[in-house]
């Protein structure tokens, strides 16, 4: 069997009927062909880097047609080793790859006729336990920014009415007048009012939801390392499930802030490749790892960094902020290994104009995803989604 060609696209979804907020979501998808009449599905899910992922692809592409689909380590070290950026990657690179290596992966196990469990080593639970995900950008259909301490409670009560025993709220979005708090707001110590401000959100959160439902920090890198600690200082009484990207993932500072705090760190999803991991697995700087198998190097890498960290005493919660393409293959995954500790479903899941991007949906039932049984991802690319205006065939 040999890869022929591939359709590669480009496409968007719209957010929010907000006028003030970022309004739409780009999507990278591929399609990879074979001469046997089998194709794969892959994307992209580095997210502000669609442009520069799709045109690595289009420059990787020499390197894969005409290869066996079935090699796809192979495949992965020779774009790795074979392209100038492959060697100490990046976020471009890693997202290119990651499409690549997903579409193989589902030829692989179509050809077979197997789940993708099967060929990771075999499933050890049916079923994964979820969270719901950036609930500052609401719990619904769109985007709509939480601004005063009542939004976040509601939100937080909406996804726990859902069946959901775990949610993750960045509480530093916006300030109480509803103005964006980017990082030049958030770097160094902090002033008092925005520590309060802080507190009082998760603290109104974690009364509204009670001592049974787990709540995770989000916090996107947006403050340094001095800063971090301030904030899990102010909320160490909230019994907080881990704190997610305190600061700039850089293992040095990574470590001073897992050593000033008391609660679990995790990194990940802005880190990459194997060569990236090792210095915060051996500086015991965190506790969850959150690769994504749309830009962290597909299943391929994913899944050797989940065995790494396993050696390490770390868990792991794959990261999604896709479409639905994602979400299958990230279960099936996380399904295999033992260092599981959750799986994140976001709120953009339940964006109508996104949920259009694929063949089906995929959603929890009572804060839990089924590991399926489907042959290959058990999802694929819609019509809408192939019919992007903005694609090229890769031959």
């Amino acid at each position: 069997m040999k890869i022929v060609k591939a359709q590669l696209f480009l496409t968007e979804y719209n957010r929010s009927s907000v006028k003030e907020f970022p309004k739409r979501s780009k999507v990278v998808g591929i399609r990879i062909f074979t001469d046997e009449g089998i194709y794969g599905d892959g994307e992209v899910a580095g997210i502000h880097a669609t442009y520069g992922a799709f045109g690595l692809i289009r420059d990787m592409w020499p390197f894969v047609v005409g290869q066996d689909p079935m090699d796809n380590e192979k495949i992965w070290d020779q774009l790795m080793l074979k392209t100038f950026w492959g060697q100490n990657g990046g976020a471009f690179w890693y997202s290119a790859v990651s499409a690549i290596d997903v579409a193989l992966w589902d030829i692989k196990c179509k050809a077979l006729n197997v789940p993708l469990y099967k060929l990771l080593g075999g499933k050890r639970r049916d079923k994964v336990r979820c969270y719901a995900s950036q609930l500052q950008f609401g719990w619904g259909p769109a985007d709509s920014p939480a601004v005063t301490v009542q939004d976040y409670v509601d939100r937080a009560k909406l996804a726990v009415e859902d069946g959901y025993d775990a949610i993750k709220i960045d509480f530093l979005n916006w300030d109480d007048e509803g103005h964006i708090l980017d990082e030049t707001n958030r770097l160094g110590l902090l002033p008092p009012k925005m520590v309060n401000m802080f507190s009082d959100r998760v603290h109104a959160v974690r009364e509204a939801i009670g001592p049974d439902v787990d709540l995770i920090i989000e916090n996107h890198a947006g403050t340094n390392s001095q800063s971090a600690i301030q904030l899990a200082a102010a909320v160490q009484d909230c019994n907080i499930y881990y704190f997610e990207e305190p600061n700039t993932p850089t293992f040095y500072n990574n470590k001073y802030v897992k050593d000033n705090v008391k609660m679990p760190v995790s990194q990940g999803e802005r880190i990459f490749g194997r060569w990236e991991y090792v210095n915060y697995f051996l500086g015991n700087s965190v506790q969850v790892i959150q690769p994504d198998i749309g830009n962290a190097g597909g299943i391929t890498e994913t899944k050797k960094l989940c065995d790494m960290a396993y050696v390490f005493d770390v868990g792991v919660q794959v990261h999604t902020c896709a479409s639905h393409l994602l979400t299958p293959p990230s279960v099936q995954l996380e399904a295999c290994i033992p260092n599981f500790v959750i799986h994140e479903q976001h709120m953009r899941s339940l964006n109508p104009a996104n949920q259009e991007l694929t063949t089906k949906v995929v959603l929890p039932k009572n804060g839990y995803l089924t590991v399926e049984d489907d042959i290959g991802l058990g999802i694929e690319w819609s019509e809408k989604a192939l019919a992007s205006e903005e694609q090229i065939i890769l031959k």
